[in-house]
């Protein structure tokens, strides 16, 4: 059915580009009838006969863009691309804007094998389709052109022309997920071949290991890159993230020190600030928290962590009116949001208003139980992964 409606919307666009000869002549008159009749089998969903009527306009007027397009349309649904593909071809010529038509045009290169035609015609057109369908098709047929060639950057920014028209489609997203990581484990292989002892180095091998969720791991390569180039951006935030994310507790309280060095490098770190302002809050310090708080939303309005964490301060200093405004900002930009859900709902009732209550309560229940199904299925795939990598190496040696 989907392939259905592809090629009729692709007919639409095609259809009524073109007049036939004028005049009242005999030529005229055939190509007339064979081109009505053609219509008129199209509708009645009969593309075989529609496409013999195309071509006897054609044998009549080869200059028509109308049969040319249709007749090339036709034919690559009946999986005849070698055929079609030179009536696809001439139609585009003939007229340029045809963006559907050069479309199916890249579909049939691709599947005659001449894949540099194919991404010169899909490229071309792919951003200038309005049909959401049809970008679909296209976008996703480039995408494996383009990773099959290992051209991960142009993939990538196929994708996100998709992800604009698309931002939740499976398809999409999973072609988002393998381009970008396969460009991360491209990136990390070039680092360690360019400079396998740099603070970069040692920083990408701890996101690494934050990822596979060892913290002790990523701390001494953090270590390490700090020791190698205590200037990198970005560095001590990283260093103190994973410390206070550490089981051991001399090693959390190092955390603070870490979010201070953060702040003296960049004083507009507005997560260094908000983590700060939370180590004063969970201190007692709720003027000290403040303090941090407004620091890091000057530097960022928006930052949903230091949102929430100011609106902690006002609802552990009873107003609770105060710390409304916050949570619903949150909310609104984000609702899968599941803490600010919770707090928006103890802010309702602290308000008398159980309905609200209960509302937020639910969505936070909602997006908690959705976080913790994703989470099971990461971890299932890691343990997968890891019980796989015996197997390869034996299977390697």
């Amino acid at each position: 059915m989907r392939v259905l409606v592809l090629l009729l919307l692709l007919v639409a666009g095609a259809a009524g580009t073109a007049v036939a000869q004028s005049g009242g002549g005999s030529a005229a008159e055939q190509v007339r009838v064979h081109q009505q009749r053609a219509h008129q089998l199209l509708s009645e969903k009969k593309p075989e006969l529609a496409a013999k009527e195309f071509a006897a306009v054609l044998a009549v007027d080869p200059n028509n863009l109308d049969a040319r397009a249709n007749l090339g349309v036709l034919l690559f649904f009946q999986r005849k691309y070698a055929e079609a593909e030179p009536h696809l071809r001439a139609a585009v010529v003939q007229q340029p804007d045809l963006t559907k038509i050069q479309a199916l045009l890249g579909l049939c290169e691709r599947r005659l094998g001449k894949t540099d035609a194919a991404r010169a015609d899909l490229e071309a057109v792919v951003s200038k389709l309005d049909d959401a369908n049809v970008r679909m098709e296209v976008g996703l047929e480039l995408i494996e052109i383009d990773t099959a060639s290992g051209e991960l950057a142009k993939a990538a920014g196929v994708v996100e022309t998709l992800r604009q028209g698309a931002p939740t489609d499976p398809r999409v997203l999973y072609a988002a997920y393998r381009i970008y990581t396969d460009l991360a484990g491209e990136a990390l292989l070039g680092l360690s071949v360019a400079a396998p002892e740099s603070g970069q180095m040692y920083q990408a091998m701890a996101h690494e290991l934050v990822r596979q969720r060892d913290i002790n791991g990523a701390i001494t390569n953090y270590r390490k890159a700090v020791a190698a180039n205590p200037n990198l951006p970005g560095i001590h935030y990283e260093l103190a993230e994973a410390l206070h994310a550490s089981p051991g507790l001399k090693l959390r309280a190092e955390a603070e020190k870490e979010y201070r060095l953060a702040v003296a490098a960049n004083p507009s770190d507005e997560k260094a600030l908000t983590k700060l302002g939370d180590l004063s809050a969970d201190a007692g310090n709720l003027d000290g928290a403040a303090n941090y708080y407004k620091q890091a939303l000057t530097a960022a309005p928006s930052d949903a962590d230091a949102l929430m964490g100011q609106a902690r301060v006002f609802t552990e200093k009873g107003d609770a009116a105060s710390a409304l405004p916050l949570l619903e900002k949150v909310v609104a930009a984000d609702p899968t949001n599941v803490q600010a859900h919770y707090r928006l709902s103890a802010v309702y009732r602290k308000l008398n208003r159980p309905e609200d209550a209960k509302r937020e309560l639910a969505e936070y229940q909602k997006y908690k139980d959705m976080k913790e199904k994703l989470r099971k299925i990461y971890k299932d795939l890691r343990l997968q992964n890891e019980s796989d990598e015996p197997a390869k190496e034996a299977k390697q040696e």
